[in-house]
């Protein structure tokens, strides 16, 4: 150290906070009652059930007791980010010390009766959760996630200017893989407009049972290491505590003045080199002034202190005495009043109002949300003058509205995707920015520039961790990736399901947040060039397992239906939505008036394909997806052609989940709607982008159910050709068609004739493409003639 910034009496102060800190988080861990320990602490006063985690609690209450020891000197802007997965106790307590827990829940008083609900809340029935949780005031990222921490708080500052994330990653946590990418999230932070991440690795030595690898590297190494990342790292180690607060309080001093100085260098003199940005290693015993042994095996400083240092507190009493003797260790009569209210003079060292991290509106982001300003996408449409004649990229066309939508948001929009954003054919989006990249250049790059608003990273997890950092700040965004490889973050979109299920309708002062979206495109019907490995639609059936009120998912089958979803996802709130189109040329459906009158409604007939003419019909022809509603209307057109006494009902579905009910899905239909479309008793053939079993699933409360046919993707692929990719997964036309043969009594006395003529044709095919390595041209010519 160079000199001890904290006066004896403000080193006393921050202490003593510290101390208060500790003392609730214990509280919340292990008591009933008896709060202040005004009494002889007794079973009856200690919960049953002790769910907490205490071994990384002091950490973090160390570092919140500096952050705001920060913000007040430097009247900064700053949010906390808990990455350690059992952080909860700290950041309650501290939302509870500086005075925003009792603001949004008035019954936690600031008092010996809500100091009692505090801690009986915690991690018990009716309570909250033992994670850092949507219930947690000033929080944007729940403990149990994690990985993300780092990602989350890089995301919450992109087009922040003035905003520091303090992000808190566990040393259990630097081991995952998505936390060890988005270290390299510093390469995309622009100090010229966006904020500053201050990340603190959190060095405590343990996960559950073992030791941690960044904890067991040398001090050399492990400096190495990240400065090799781009960071500057300053080592705050130890556990003596007055040292230690002095360290910290330094070390902090000489942070925010470096990120200051860089963004003065970016903002005011124009510099565009690459910071390397400040970041501390903190060094302290897992359990930090818990007991220093309990039944004579260390605890403070070792894994045993990871949960709860001391249990079976009704077969043990010695281990209550211990708990109270640990308890008053913090000294609480010198940090409450006689009412149990903290003294005024620790009370001032938080921040006030906005600037309490807890309270920063940021980590509300609804309340910061403004709607985007969207172009009408009815002028970007596809002038199809006649169905399926006209040939069209559908994600190309998309590209054009997202173009405009971000030249209107240049502040609050952003696409994010893993090196995709010009192969799935948004690339018009580099007409009016570029991607981010504060890195080297090379005279043959393209389009990187320090100010673009395309993120993309070679990491799924990244890429998501930086969307949902700044959709929950209140931004808006929208993510394309290929299909089988969002599978990546498969657990990331769960615990944002999560977050929102418990936002949007249990947790009323959190403010409706933009969607998430995304765009699953080079999918697996058109995967026929990269084979087997990247042919998986099953991330929907992911989606589905999720509350109805919050996930959506949509298969626009042209360009001109895609416009109308993309739109409609980019206007929703508090919605994971999924759309899943092609970026292959393919034939064009409906003009832009059949295409919004078809997805307002989520399922439809198409009367032009169908011959039914209104009445009830033969057999019903459903379709959902791109390459499902092709195969379907050349099914109907054979069929069409060979039997024209079959009177056929063509039905396209764009929102999947409108084969629900509505009783379990918004937009789910009624049992009668639904009956219209599917009349009972009639043969229903189901073609369907993914996996067929999730079509049954949806639909197996309908009436109909038992006559339901689903054909699908069923784990047959390789390289080969598009149309053969259908045909290995037997929801081709020709199968289509065999199948309405078999199925529709109608049809026996021409079944056979009729199979014969379809299985020449697959003989046909297979013969046609393993000799010239392309698909007949009456596939790759066909049209709808009918």
């Amino acid at each position: 150290m160079k000199h001890q910034p904290l006066s004896p009496d403000e080193l006393k102060q921050i202490h003593a906070y510290w101390r208060a800190a500790n003392y609730l988080s214990v509280g919340q861990i292990y008591l009933l009652e008896n709060p202040l320990l005004t009494k002889p602490l007794s079973l009856e006063q200690i919960k049953p059930r002790l769910l907490g985690h205490w071994g990384t609690t002091p950490g973090l209450n160390f570092i919140y007791a500096h952050m705001n020891r920060i913000i007040l000197k430097d009247n900064l802007n700053m949010l906390f980010i808990a990455g350690p997965g059992h952080g909860g106790p700290a950041v309650v307590a501290n939302t509870y010390l500086e005075g925003t827990y009792s603001e949004v829940y008035p019954d936690i008083s600031q008092g010996e009766a809500g100091m009692q609900k505090l801690f009986k809340q915690f991690s018990f029935p009716g309570g909250i959760p033992s994670h850092v949780a949507p219930q947690t005031p000033g929080s944007i990222h729940e403990g149990g996630e994690l990985g993300y921490a780092l990602s989350h708080a890089y995301g919450a500052v992109f087009d922040n200017p003035e905003l520091i994330a303090c992000c808190v990653v566990g040393d259990g946590e630097a081991e995952t893989g998505p936390l060890a990418t988005a270290w390299h999230s510093n390469k995309f932070l622009d100090p010229k407009r966006d904020g500053a991440v201050l990340p603190i690795l959190h060095l405590n030595g343990y996960k559950i049972a073992n030791p941690t690898v960044l904890a067991r590297i040398s001090h050399d190494e492990l400096e190495k290491l990240f400065i090799g990342y781009g960071y500057e790292p300053y080592f705050v180690e130890g556990d003596e505590p007055e040292l230690m607060h002095q360290k910290m309080a330094e070390t902090l001093d000489l942070i925010v003045t470096k990120i200051k100085t860089i963004w003065h260098e970016a903002r005011v003199n124009g510099n565009t080199k690459r910071p390397f940005w400040p970041m501390i290693i903190l060094r302290s015993p897992k359990g930090w002034s818990g007991p220093k042994e309990v039944d004579g095996l260390k605890t403070e400083g070792s894994w045993r202190s990871h949960q709860v240092p001391l249990s079976e507190l009704d077969t043990k009493p010695e281990h209550i005495t211990i708990l109270e003797n640990w308890m008053k260790s913090y000294k609480p009569e010198e940090l409450f009043d006689k009412n149990g209210k903290l003294i005024p003079e620790l009370a001032s060292l938080a921040p006030q109002g906005e600037k309490r991290m807890g309270a920063n509106p940021h980590t509300n982001g609804g309340a910061l949300l403004e709607a985007l300003h969207l172009p009408d996408f009815k002028t970007y449409a596809v002038d199809v003058q006649s169905h399926g004649q006209s040939i069209a990229e559908s994600t190309r066309v998309l590209g054009t509205f997202l173009r405009d939508v971000m030249r209107h948001n240049m502040h609050t929009f952003r696409v994010f995707g893993p090196d995709e954003t010009a192969s799935n054919r948004l690339g018009a989006l580099f007409e009016v920015t570029n991607r981010v990249w504060m890195a080297e250049h090379d005279d043959t790059d393209d389009h990187l520039a320090q100010d673009g608003r395309v993120m993309e990273i070679l990491s799924e997890h990244t890429c998501q961790g930086w969307l949902e950092g700044y959709l929950l700040t209140g931004r808006h965004g929208f993510f394309s990736c290929y299909e089988a490889f969002i599978h990546i973050i498969d657990s990331m979109f769960n615990q944002h399901a999560k977050w929102l299920k418990v936002t949007s309708r249990e947790i009323p002062w959190r403010k409706p947040i933009a969607s998430l979206n995304y765009l699953l495109t080079s999918h697996v019907w058109r995967q026929d060039h990269n084979g087997f490995s990247h042919q998986d639609p099953g991330f929907i059936d992911v989606v589905v397992n999720k509350k109805a009120h919050i996930v959506n998912v949509y298969f626009p089958p042209d360009a001109n239906t895609l416009l109308w979803v993309g739109e409609h996802c980019l206007k929703s709130r508090d919605a994971i939505n999924v759309i899943v189109a092609g970026k292959q040329p393919e034939l064009q459906w409906l003009n832009i008036e059949e295409a919004i009158a078809h997805c307002e409604k989520g399922m439809g007939i198409w009367q032009w394909a169908s011959s039914d003419k209104g009445s009830e019909p033969d057999v019903v022809m459903a379709c959902c997806g791109d390459v499902p509603t092709l195969e379907s209307l050349a099914a109907v057109s054979i069929l069409r052609t060979l039997v024209p006494n079959l009177s056929i009902r063509l039905i396209n579905v764009v929102d999947l989940m409108c084969l629900q009910p509505s009783e379990e899905h918004p937009h789910g239909l009624s049992h009668e709607a639904f009956n219209a479309l599917f009349p009972k008793d009639t043969p229903v053939f189901f073609a369907y982008h993914g996996y067929p079993w999730l079509i049954h699933r949806l639909a197996y409360r309908r009436a109909n159910h038992e006559h339901l046919h689903v054909r699908g993707y069923k784990e047959e692929g390789t390289t080969t050709t598009p149309f053969d990719m259908v045909v290995l997964n037997d929801m081709d036309r020709f199968h289509l068609v065999m199948d309405v043969m078999d199925r529709v009594p109608k049809m026996q006395p021409f079944a056979e004739a009729v199979k014969e003529k379809m299985r020449e044709k697959l003989r046909e095919h297979k013969t046609y493409i393993e000799t010239y390595g392309q698909d007949m041209p009456e596939i790759l010519e066909w049209k709808w003639r009918c």
